[in-house]
């Protein structure tokens, strides 16, 4: 394997200002299994609602497949004007109350897999990371009309707080990046902690705000950030507005819904659970979407 630290720059100065802080560090990767957008959305808001500086930048241009994201171009009138640019890095981020965080976002590596889990796992590892955390959205077959559950898993079973009931039992999927990396975070020595939102499945494509609020609110439980919801709220009702009323002009629709309320409800009352075999069923047809969709573009 080609040295792993190759793969990245960083900034010297704030990197020495990060000595014996063991900050936490969250990732949220645009990944292969996120139901909801939960980590984008959530990621995009801690960027867009705290002060951060560019902390390391990984050369993504090693890791990207462009045939199989190819990045959207703009072009006007007679002449191309702009190109989206991937980036994949670790920013410093300062949450309300002072304390300095690492965050790494973008999107997940196609590509040296055992490289760039080496290179994060070793940066986690000289900054002396305390906890790493991430979420992200699976689909499951929930209601959008009641609160969003989260199923925890972790390198340690102490991490886990949870008293959600247990949606998920012994299944075998492709993996996501982030996943992967959060094996090998655990197996490196660094706690880590993983929260999957439970997103309804017949909304896994588009953003659901209602599982990013609860990502981010139990982010914030668990790393004692405060980081704020902002305008979080207000976009989860708009949008739980529009799939009321879309829900609305179609029965059979209602009727699905309906089915996943007694559902819920039943789990709350330590009634019956979906089998593993029924949410690795939602698993396989969402990432089969997603193949499908990565040969279309």
């Amino acid at each position: 394997m080609l040295d792993p630290r190759l793969l990245y720059t960083f900034n010297p100065a704030l990197w020495e200002q990060m000595r014996d802080r063991r900050p936490v560090l969250i990732h949220l990767l645009h990944g292969y299994v996120d139901a909801g957008q939960v980590s984008r959305t959530i990621a995009d808001h801690i960027l867009a609602t705290c002060p951060s500086q560019l902390l390391v930048e990984f050369d993504h241009d090693q890791l990207h497949d462009y045939r199989s994201r190819r990045p959207m171009m703009v072009f006007d009138t007679d002449q191309w004007k702009s190109a989206e640019k991937f980036v994949l890095a670790m920013h410093l981020v300062t949450a309300p109350g002072g304390e300095q965080f690492v965050l790494l976002s973008g999107p997940e590596p196609d590509t040296q897999w055992e490289r760039a889990t080496a290179a994060i796992v070793g940066l986690a590892q000289r900054l002396d990371v305390r906890l790493a955390v991430t979420s992200h959205g699976i689909p499951t077959g929930v209601p959008h009309t009641r609160p969003s559950l989260i199923t925890e898993y972790a390198s340690r079973p102490d991490l886990i707080r949870s008293e959600n009931p247990v949606w998920v039992g012994r299944i075998e999927i492709p993996g996501g990046f982030g996943a992967y990396l959060e094996l090998h975070l655990g197996q490196g020595g660094v706690d880590a902690l993983g929260l999957a939102v439970n997103v309804p499945h017949y909304l896994s494509q588009a953003p659901f705000y209602q599982a990013a609020i609860a990502g981010l609110n139990r982010i914030n439980e668990g790393t004692g950030l405060a980081l704020p919801l902002g305008d979080l709220p207000e976009k989860a009702e708009t949008n739980l507005h529009e799939i009321g009323s879309e829900v609305a002009t179609s029965e059979e629709v209602q009727q699905v819904v309906e089915q996943f309320e007694r559902q819920y409800d039943q789990a709350q009352s330590d009634g019956p659970l979906p089998s593993a075999e029924e949410i690795g069923a939602e698993l396989e047809r969402f990432l089969a979407e997603q193949d499908r969709k990565d040969d279309d573009k």
